[in-house]
């Protein structure tokens, strides 16, 4: 009976555990979304809107009047983190929109953070590398977690960082195992050269293609945000990748609306001088997409 109850209490510990873990995680996901869309003390607080047909909120400036060329309809896809499941279902929608739209020219911008978080990294990058997209104009942006995955290939001392922000996953994805001792120098080393060994040369050569921006019409696509007062060819890649308080707080409009990812928040936000569309997809289970045709935009979210 003693050796019985030692088993229960065990196997207890180990699903308390668990659940533990998945908490904490859910915890922080929920804690970095606060974080970056909780107001300033004593200022009011820009409310997303859900999508574009949304009650304006009374405190947002109206959005400005801003263009795509003409006879073009883009589509912007925010931050996937390893979801290749919601990929696909957004592209479904995506290719419906399609089909009942007129624009003979249909672009398809991807915002970066393809990798990371989710456990479908590998699957992710072959999608986008596959046939399935053939049909359209697509371009790839490169996000902060694209930067550290290249960054991990070079380094090995690198992978316990990385590991922290959803690298580990990524290992997974490609038949990795992480090690289980996140400081060994050693177990890292010998996972970095598996990983160099077992990525795909088509892989390795879609990391260092991706691009840092694009721009089309009124709008300019990047991954994290602009930094304020700089002209375009004078922005940092690293905030490029990584700004955010500086660029979200900030009252000033660019040259362009901005069209962004990386910081993730409930609903698509809209307003004169920026449009975020990172909603979280690896923990919410929404991956969204700005679709913007003429003067308009609109949401796609799974």
């Amino acid at each position: 009976m003693f050796k019985l109850r030692d088993w229960v209490d065990s196997g207890w510990q180990s699903a308390k555990s668990g659940c533990f873990a998945a908490y904490d995680r859910v915890r922080e996901f929920l804690i970095d979304l606060d974080a970056q869309t909780r107001p300033e003390r004593g200022r009011a607080r820009t409310r997303p809107a859900k999508t574009s047909k949304s009650r304006p909120d009374p405190n947002a400036l109206p959005p400005r009047k801003t263009n795509v060329p003409a006879d073009t309809r883009v589509y912007a896809v925010g931050d996937i983190h390893g979801r290749a499941d919601l990929l696909k279902r957004l592209m479904e929608l995506i290719h419906e929109d399609v089909a009942n739209s007129e624009e003979s020219r249909v672009v398809l911008i991807f915002l970066g953070d393809y990798v990371d978080r989710g456990f479908q990294s590998k699957d992710v990058i072959d999608y986008l590398l596959s046939d399935e997209l053939a049909r359209y104009e697509t371009y790839y942006l490169k996000g902060n977690h694209e930067a550290a995955f290249e960054t991990f290939l070079a380094d090995s001392s690198f992978g316990p960082q990385w590991a922290k922000f959803g690298g580990a996953e990524t290992l997974m994805s490609y038949g990795i195992q992480p090690p289980r001792a996140k400081t060994i120098t050693s177990e890292w080393e010998t996972v970095c050269a598996q990983l160099n060994h077992q990525i795909p040369v088509e892989h390795r050569a879609f990391l260092s293609s991706l691009s840092l921006y694009a721009t089309l019409g009124d709008y300019v696509f990047v991954h994290a945000g602009l930094r304020p007062g700089l002209p375009l060819d004078q922005q940092a890649e690293k905030d490029i990748l990584w700004i955010r308080e500086e660029f979200l707080k900030d009252d000033g409009a660019f040259d362009r609306v901005v069209v962004h990812g990386h910081t993730p928040i409930s609903d698509p936000h809209h307003d004169f001088r920026r449009i975020g569309i990172d909603t979280g997809a690896y923990l919410t289970g929404k991956l969204t997409a700005a679709c913007l045709v003429g003067s308009e935009v609109k949401f796609i979210t799974t």
